[in-house]
């Protein structure tokens, strides 16, 4: 079962994945990551449009960008995407501060959920998609630890420990004794220790 009851900021999170953005340089924004499939364009576009939906799943202003299932068309960027993107960010952050966001029911991805448990899905969107763009552009990555403990914590429940499955399709094994950033990538189904091919 997801832990539900502790509350945390995602004010830090959200700041670590602003400074990983400016860290991109426009030659990198074709550049696979470790999502498969989805260059680095498409990862800073979905981190736009995550944050949007997550903003309007803590309002209940349930809609258009709370009803688009996860495995919709790849998003992409425009000119304008880094204010896009911090934009995005600070009002999700902005959301999520608001103590009547954990309450009752709300939706996103097209899913009915408990508030408080979309508060633990999207520190682990934000966590597990800033390791994916660092990992991508050659970046420094540690997430702050309270958003880091909300992802594990949801992936970890949600994983078929008998099956192998994640919610994001197979686990990927890693050490218990493993760094617990790494546990929570591998229960996401990647692999800690990949590198770019180029």
């Amino acid at each position: 079962m997801t832990d539900t009851t502790t509350t945390f900021d995602l004010g830090p999170q959200a700041r670590i994945i602003a400074r990983l953005a400016d860290g991109v340089r426009d030659e990198q924004l074709a550049r696979e990551t470790p999502c498969p499939g989805c260059a680095v364009r498409n990862l800073l576009g979905h981190l736009t449009g995550l944050s949007l939906a997550f903003r309007d799943a803590a309002r209940k202003d349930l809609g258009p960008t709370t009803d688009t299932p996860p495995d919709a068309a790849e998003p992409d960027i425009g000119p304008g995407w880094r204010e896009e993107l911090a934009e995005a960010l600070d009002a999700l952050v902005e959301a999520w501060r608001d103590p009547a966001a954990r309450t009752g029911m709300t939706r996103a991805g097209g899913v009915d959920l408990p508030g408080a448990v979309a508060a633990a899905v999207v520190a682990d969107e934000l966590v597990i998609h800033g390791w994916d763009l660092a990992r991508a552009t050659g970046q420094e990555y540690d997430p702050d630890p309270a958003a880091l403990s909300a992802a594990h914590g949801f992936l970890a429940a949600a994983a078929d420990g008998a099956s192998g499955a994640g919610p994001f399709g197979p686990v990927f094994p890693v050490p218990g004794d493993a760094p617990l950033l790494d546990r929570a990538v591998g229960l996401s189904g990647r692999d800690p220790g990949w590198t770019p091919r180029s």
